[in-house]
Formats: structure tokens, C-alpha cells, sequence
């Protein structure tokens, strides 16, 4: 199935089919995010970020996120 034919068969769903269907793409597209920050940060790819973030709390640059009012 193609995409357009994808498209086209959306369009033809009722609202509660279209919000049944974008939950579920919600959750697939997640899935796929956290698996690839799973794979980035096993392979030391956001070890950057990890420095950043002690450099910062060494420097007393860090606060709680949301802060507390």
C-alpha cells in the first residue's frame, strides 16, 4: 500500500477512528524516538551532552527545570 493510498483511506475514517489512529502513530513514532536515543547514547553519541551538563553543574550553572516558584 502506498502512501497516498494511505492518505486517502485517512481520510475516509470516522473522528473516533482518526483519533484511535493518531494515538497509535503517536506511540509508534515515540517508540522509534526512545529506541534511537537508546542507540545514540550507547554508542557514546550524546556524551557531549552528559559533559555539558557537569561542566555546568561544576560551574553552579544548573538549576531545576521547571523552577519552582
Amino acid at each position: 500500500m502506498s502512501l497516498a493510498e494511505i492518505k486517502r483511506a485517512v481520510r475516509q475514517l470516522s473522528p473516533r477512528e482518526l483519533a484511535e489512529l493518531s494515538a497509535f502513530i503517536l506511540e509508534e513514532d515515540n517508540a522509534v524516538w526512545d529506541e534511537q536515543i537508546e542507540r545514540d547514547a550507547a554508542s557514546g553519541k550524546l556524551d557531549f551532552l552528559f559533559q555539558e551538563a557537569d561542566h555546568e553543574r561544576q560551574a553552579g550553572k544548573l538549576r531545576d527545570w521547571p523552577e519552582h516558584e
